[in-house]
């Protein structure tokens, strides 16, 4: 049992954000552990770190540093001649991402990122890089996420400092009641904030039990679309294609899109996936059906 507040330990790890990306921006040997630009990698993960993999896989390959793909660790194809496969986890005990890396042990080096510096993971790749000051006590993710985004953004040679101003501001902002209580929300992206898109719309129905979904912002219009209306949002993150915001407000649903950071904008997302939960009457610390880790029966 516990008395903390419903949310405590979400809302004091999603306000820590902007202190976490500065720390990890400063790792400079442990974004050197990271494949080096040219090498050919995969990325996997599960859930949330999956969508993070999106988002490096497509951050890296369009700065020209080297073809990356991201899999989900249950359904990726790395018998594919990659020089590296990178292994994204909080807990570093998800059953398929050990699985994954027993399977190319010797054959594919693997790196590693992970949070719990006490994890069997540790000691089964060949380069750990260690975030234990960014895991965390809750259920859901917040923290771990974005500090292991930030540190390979760094990595790839961006300065994150508008981004880590960009969230503090965001953060600090007083609460938006329509936004909070809306009936459906659908993510959209671009490039590597597609991967952020699906990352906001799990956080937000792991933590809230809401109806959620996310694309690719230029498939919106095929198909997705036809559900916008009247108290719905439809959230982008970066800039919009020419024209959506109009087709989406002609819906009567919101339109909800900032000029900052994208992932400044998933900060933000999650102030008000916390503050939906609370409201709902429901602990995100605890959210329904999951636990910090999937592991699976043999």
């Amino acid at each position: 049992m516990t008395d903390l507040l419903p949310g405590a330990r979400m809302r004091e790890e999603l306000f820590s954000q902007p202190e976490m990306w500065a720390a990890a921006a400063e790792l400079r040997d442990a974004q050197a552990q990271l494949p080096a630009a040219g090498a050919r990698i995969a990325v996997v993960g599960c859930g949330t770190s999956w969508f993070m993999a999106q988002a490096y896989a497509a951050l890296r390959e369009s700065s020209g540093q080297g073809e990356t793909d991201a899999f989900a660790a249950s359904e990726a194809f790395i018998d594919r001649g990659y020089d590296a496969v990178v292994a994204l986890t909080r807990s570093g005990t998800t059953t398929e991402v050990l699985e994954l890396v027993e399977h190319v042990k010797g054959r594919v080096p693997t790196i590693g990122v992970i949070g719990d510096p006490d994890s069997p993971l540790v000691s089964m790749v060949d380069e750990a890089v260690l975030l234990p000051f960014a895991d965390e006590k809750s259920v859901v993710q917040t923290r771990f996420a974005t500090t292991a985004l930030a540190l390979f953004r760094a990595s790839l040679g961006e300065d994150l400092s508008a981004a880590i101003a960009d969230a503090t501001a965001a953060l600090a902002e007083s609460g938006d009641d329509e936004l909070r209580d809306a009936e459906q929300y659908t993510f959209l992206g671009r490039g590597w904030a597609t991967g952020l898109a699906h990352e906001a719309a799990l956080k937000l129905r792991e933590s809230s039990q809401s109806w959620t979904e996310s694309y690719p912002s230029m498939d919106y219009r095929h198909g997705p679309i036809a559900i916008a209306a009247p108290g719905r949002v439809v959230w982008h993150f970066g800039a919009a294609p020419e024209g959506l915001a109009a087709q989406v407000e002609a819906t009567g649903a919101r339109f909800e899109q900032r000029g900052i950071d994208p992932m400044a904008d998933l900060a933000r997302l999650h102030r008000v996936a916390l503050d939906r939960a609370v409201a709902r009457g429901l602990d995100p610390d605890q959210p329904r059906n999951l636990t910090r880790s999937v592991i699976l029966d043999a």
